[in-house]
């Protein structure tokens, strides 16, 4: 299947990209389908219903206001934060929705979005149904839509199984595993970006390739800056503090730089950005999916600590960073996972912590070996990682989550450069653990807030 780099990474909104990015745009897709269908005429009412992950922990990820707002044709990448408070009070005040931007249709938020907590959908956790109804309560329309990790949606057909739509995109260097990828480097003489430069080439000119990469980092800093600059408490009810507005004032007065060691100072700075970013993320911010957002702060700081940190850096090294991250992210994506509700905090956070170190590797000059190395020695030790959330909120741990993976990215490059890429275990063969581990692990434990800290912290 043929992945490209901008479906991993992708401009949206928090708090999640399965609980939030997923459902709107598949509410979206709904609201299309019915306006292809010269089918919203009849259309009094609406329901969606909400299973398994999104039934547990969706009231904290945001699903509910992700989907009224899909539901008015809005899209992830293109909506403005910033209007969508008013927006959705208008729809709670008037009881009313514009589906897709046309049609007037009744909407009650607590009675036509259900939350089912303990029931699952065959096929994957993070299941939806929406249906549409007419004056006289009759079903005129279901459909069903899994959210599958980082954005991407697919939809069920009527037996009821995925039907996931495969990219058959010819490409100069297809791959399907580590040790292929690293097959093609060999033969070919090029890099792991070289190689996937040139598959990305299938869709799009190397121009607009470049730009595409460079228009995410800069929505990357941007949401740093945001981050630096928002101060007070996250939404949901734990009150949780935002941290990275006095962190940086700290950092900028020179008070907490020299705590531990002058030249560990860097790692305050790798903390920030990641601790910015998912701030930014909890208060349902614009941020780009990294592959997906309860990760989302993982990559960019490891990008910030490549161009404020690394000699040399730049806008190469950015694209380079990009474009290897971007294989690694595509080898999880079709042989593990970067589903929370499907394996765990292990396929979000320990998927980024892999293709950051990955990343930083490439573009400091590493070969495919150490690169390949540091993925496997960065996802190596993110095995078993439940996803516990307090409150169904990404919050804690998610946060700092973030800031400790960004570190031990960093961390596993450098390991992986002081080497010469021969190691004991492959990232193919972590890969396959990673699966096997999510397969083995309690349902508690994966993004339904049942299990973990989520049960063993009292709300305040």
């Amino acid at each position: 299947m043929a992945i490209s780099l901008f479906e991993l990474f992708k401009a949206g909104i928090g708090p999640s990209s399965s609980h939030t990015v997923g459902p709107m745009e598949a509410a979206r897709r709904f609201a299309s389908s019915l306006v292809d269908e010269g089918s919203l005429a009849p259309v009094h009412r609406l329901k969606v219903s909400l299973y398994g992950s999104l039934g547990a922990t969706g009231k904290g990820h945001g699903t509910g206001p992700a989907v009224m707002m899909g539901l008015e044709g809005e899209r992830p990448d293109q909506i403005d934060p910033e209007q969508m408070p008013a927006r959705l009070e208008h729809i709670r005040t008037t009881g009313y929705l514009l589906l897709a931007g046309q049609h007037k249709v009744r909407f009650r938020e607590a009675s036509d979005i259900v939350y089912y907590r303990r029931k699952s959908l065959p096929d994957h956790p993070n299941g939806m149904v929406c249906q549409m109804f007419d004056r006289e309560g009759q079903c005129l329309s279901e459909r069903t839509y899994y959210s599958i990790g980082g954005g991407f949606v697919v939809d069920a057909n009527t037996e009821g199984t995925l039907k996931i739509h495969e990219d058959d995109t010819p490409l100069p260097y297809p791959f399907n595993s580590g040790k292929a990828l690293l097959a093609l480097c060999q033969d070919h003489g090029l890099t792991i970006a070289d190689v996937m430069f040139a598959n990305e080439q299938a869709w799009r000119t190397p121009d607009e390739i470049r730009a595409g990469i460079l228009e995410l980092w800069g929505i990357m800093r941007e949401c740093v800056q945001n981050g630096i600059r928002h101060e007070g408490e996250l939404p949901g009810g734990l009150k949780v503090r935002r941290r990275a507005a006095s962190l940086y004032g700290s950092l900028m007065d020179k008070q907490r730089v020299d705590l531990i060691s002058p030249s560990l100072s860097a790692l305050d700075w790798v903390n920030l950005y990641a601790l910015a970013v998912n701030e930014e993320n909890a208060a349902g911010g614009r941020i780009v999916t990294a592959p997906t957002n309860g990760a989302a702060g993982i990559i960019p700081a490891v990008l910030h600590y490549y161009w404020e940190f690394c000699p040399q850096a730049d806008e190469d090294g950015i694209v380079c960073f990009m474009l290897t991250a971007g294989a690694i992210g595509k080898l999880f994506k079709e042989n593990a996972s970067i589903s929370g509700a499907e394996v765990g905090c292990q396929g979000e956070v320990g998927s980024a912590c892999a293709m950051a170190a990955a990343g930083l590797a490439s573009a400091t000059g590493g070969s495919p070996e150490q690169v390949e190395n540091a993925a496997e020695i960065a996802m190596e030790h993110h095995l078993g990682m439940t996803c516990d959330p307090i409150g169904g909120l990404v919050q804690i741990p998610c946060i700092e989550r973030n800031a400790m993976a960004s570190v031990k990215a960093i961390d596993a490059a450098i390991m992986a450069l002081r080497g010469d890429g021969k190691h004991y275990v492959s990232l193919d063969k972590v890969l396959h653990t990673m699966r096997e581990t999510g397969r083995d692990m309690l349902d508690k434990y994966k993004e339904t807030s049942r299990g973990g800290l989520a049960v063993n912290i009292i709300e305040c």
